[in-house]
């Protein structure tokens, strides 16, 4: 196989991965303030991925770092045409991790409810500003012929763009509530978390079904057929998540949800193929796997490291969700 393939392919997969383990994350964030209402409660909820957000991390820095290595290009054009926004991202991954260490270190009403919120906002903020990215891709960006961001912080903000930072507070907030059936030890907790899915699931079905209408109108992304049999078995995947979910069946509404969001990424790198980042100011000048990859040798080293080095990632990453498979309750929390 191509290796500029190959590396795009592998970048897709570390999204994957990171929006649907780092998704959760932020939806249970999102949601803690509104499903826990007693300290005991919101400690459970934070519990459930404890032992997982910063891992789940990772996959972020993966994929930054597969993206420098084997295109250069892509992330310096990336990193610096969308620096503000994720600045602001790292802002709001900063405050989060920091209140899921301190949020407990101090036995103060004000201050747990503060971080609380804080942790609520900053997931929020986080699944917002990803969604905006990843639309814009979709749409495209402005880019001159030597490949730069020719545009400014605003010009990111379109009516599209918001709309898609919607949906994903939407897509991972409904995540965050499936994880959370299958976590949650507190059957108070269950009930108020089951009731605020049965609304998110209709609202994240509406808000898809417009984002895909509105994609296939104002981009080309579906011109690729491939994008359009991915996007349609994810919307197979999200209506079954929400027919499981209603039905109470928590492993198979789970698994369903993790079909949808890797199908969703899919579609998406699936529809810019070949390119990376596609210009709007002229189609020639967008960025591809090719114009913006590192030298052949380059990707044939990095595709021997990945080979060696990411399959131990997996098997820890997996060993760690299996020591800590068990529901958290009240007796699980440590202070």
């Amino acid at each position: 196989m191509d290796l500029n393939i190959l590396w795009f392919i592998l970048v897709t997969v570390l999204f994957i991965g990171f929006f649907f383990l780092e998704g959760f994350d932020y939806g249970v964030g999102m949601l803690n303030p509104l499903v826990a209402k007693t300290d005991t409660e919101r400690r459970i909820v934070l519990n459930t991925f404890g032992p997982f957000w910063d891992g789940n991390e990772v996959w972020l820095l993966t994929a930054g770092g597969a993206i420098f290595a084997a295109f250069p290009n892509w992330y310096a054009t990336l990193f610096s045409g969308f620096y503000l926004a994720l600045f602001l991202v790292l802002l709001t991954l900063i405050v989060r991790c920091v209140g899921i260490e301190v949020r407990s270190k101090k036995e103060s009403k004000q201050w747990r409810n503060t971080w609380d919120w804080l942790i609520a906002i900053s997931s929020f903020l986080s699944a917002f500003l990803w969604g905006v990215a990843v639309t814009n891709l979709v749409t495209g960006v402005p880019i001159d012929a030597n490949m730069q961001f020719a545009g400014s912080f605003f010009t990111l903000l379109t009516p599209f763009t918001v709309f898609g930072g919607i949906v994903f507070v939407l897509l991972f907030a409904f995540h965050g509530a499936l994880f959370l059936k299958l976590k949650a030890g507190s059957d108070t907790i269950l009930q108020r978390v089951k009731a605020l899915a049965d609304k998110l699931g209709f609202a994240l079905v509406a808000a898809v079904v417009i984002w895909v209408v509105l994609a296939y109108v104002l981009t080309d992304i579906y011109s690729s057929l491939l994008a359009l049999a991915f996007v349609a078995v994810a919307a197979v995947a999200l209506i079954a998540a929400v027919v499981l979910q209603l039905k109470d069946k928590k492993g198979f509404s789970f698994i369903a949800m993790f079909l949808t969001i890797l199908f969703v990424t899919a579609s998406v790198f699936a529809g810019m193929f070949p390119n990376v980042m596609i210009s709007t100011l002229d189609p020639s000048w967008s960025l591809t796997i090719y114009n913006a990859s590192s030298s052949p040798y380059t990707l044939k080293i990095m595709t021997i490291v990945a080979l060696t080095l990411v399959p131990i990632v997996l098997l820890y990453q997996g060993w760690n969700y299996y020591i800590f498979r068990k529901r958290v309750t009240a007796k699980d929390v440590k202070y």
